[in-house]
């Protein structure tokens, strides 16, 4: 096999990207270990064949010149080839630790005793209009922070951690399953790698103690319910001197007793005189902006009829412009009605029916008069 093409071997196109090249050997690697197939030469020249070509392909720079030059750029005190005497095949653990090493967390060396601390969560309620606008709040958050007599550290002034022994500062032990090998967390170092010998009185070792944070926090406008913000670090002190997690702001909207969002756009529903959607006019409807914005009402306007301001809505977050406003028309029916009123309205009823056809500008003139009489 020793002039077999590396692509052939590993069973895979020579555009092959580095991941399918890995899966590639993954899988006949775990076929051919010796391991596997006691006793058998074939086996055992196979994998001491392909582990030479995932070698040379997984290094761009070897697969970079085996491209070029094939097995040519190996030879004469070159690298990545097969010759030289009997390749050192490890054990099945190896292999395991080589290809899953990012999934179990081995990484071949000692763990570090420093852990990330945990992230938290504050849910903030705010007003409709302090959406709209944004605003700056300052909330108190109970969560850990390093411990200042030890530094972090955990251990007692003076002193410091030491390695594990019981797994060599790895954080993590190995049993044995036939060919399977797990790993679980050391459990003299509860998986920091390290041990403390004389702890920290202040923190018992933990390198944090509880206490209550004040913190600043800036709510850009535009924010809508459910909106989170990632405060980078905010969050609690990781142990032993370990980085701190992060914060995270939950927006949620109190209900507004006039308008519903979605989105940027806002709806409200604005009752209007039955003169007024059979004649038209003008109304004003104020909106979060503290301006007092102009609805013109069409002739003949209908219940459900839904009007849009454009600009008047919620901005966007992060960005520019503004959505709308979108106004809904009720219609209101009056319930009292003067003598004057009613007279006026049976005679509106004759037109309709075609009893009586008097002149349309006249009667709709006394009838607005009368209206809006009704409703100052």
């Amino acid at each position: 096999m020793l002039d077999t093409d590396y692509y052939e071997l590993l069973q895979v196109e020579r555009t092959a990207d580095e991941r399918t090249i890995k899966s590639a050997y993954r899988r006949l690697a775990m076929e051919c270990h010796p391991d596997r197939n006691p006793g058998c030469a074939d086996s055992e020249a196979r994998f001491k064949a392909i582990s030479a070509a995932y070698d040379c392909l997984k290094d761009p720079q070897k697969r970079a010149a085996y491209d070029r030059f094939g097995h040519a750029a190996f030879q004469n005190g070159g690298h990545g080839g097969m010759g030289g005497g009997a390749q050192d095949f490890g054990s099945f653990s190896d292999i395991f630790e080589n290809i899953f090493g990012e999934f179990m967390g081995g990484q071949g060396g000692r763990r570090s005793n420093a852990l990330r601390g945990s992230d938290l969560r504050y849910d903030l309620e705010i007003t409709l209009e302090e959406a709209f606008a944004g605003k700056t709040v300052e909330v108190k958050i109970d969560t850990t922070v390093a411990c200042q007599p030890c530094g972090g550290s955990g251990a007692k002034a003076g002193t410091s951690a030491r390695t594990c022994g019981t797994c060599d500062g790895r954080g993590q032990v190995r049993a044995r399953q036939g060919i399977f090998v797990l790993e679980q967390t050391c459990p003299s170092c509860r998986g920091t790698g390290q041990v403390i010998a004389e702890p920290c009185e202040a923190c018992r070792g933990d390198g944090r103690v509880e206490k209550q944070r004040g913190l600043e926090i800036r709510i850009p406008a535009g924010v809508d319910e459910g909106t989170r913000i990632r405060l980078s670090g905010e969050g609690e002190a990781g142990a032993r001197g370990g980085p701190a997690g992060d914060l995270y702001i939950f927006v949620h909207l109190q209900r507004h007793r006039i308008f519903q969002r979605d989105g940027t756009t806002l709806f409200a529903r604005c009752p209007v005189s039955i003169t007024t959607a059979a004649l038209g006019g003008t109304i004003e409807m104020p909106g979060l902006d503290r301006e007092r914005h102009a609805i013109k009402i069409p002739a003949g306007t209908q219940t459900g009829k839904q009007l849009h301001q454009r600009g008047a809505g919620m901005p966007v977050l992060n960005g520019r412009g503004f959505g709308d406003m979108v106004i809904q028309i009720e219609v209101e029916t009056p319930t009292r009605l003067s003598s004057r009123q009613k007279e006026l309205l049976e005679e509106f009823r004759k037109t309709e029916t075609g009893e009586e056809c008097p002149a349309s500008s006249g009667f709709f003139a006394k009838l607005k008069t009368m209206w809006d009489d009704l409703t100052d």
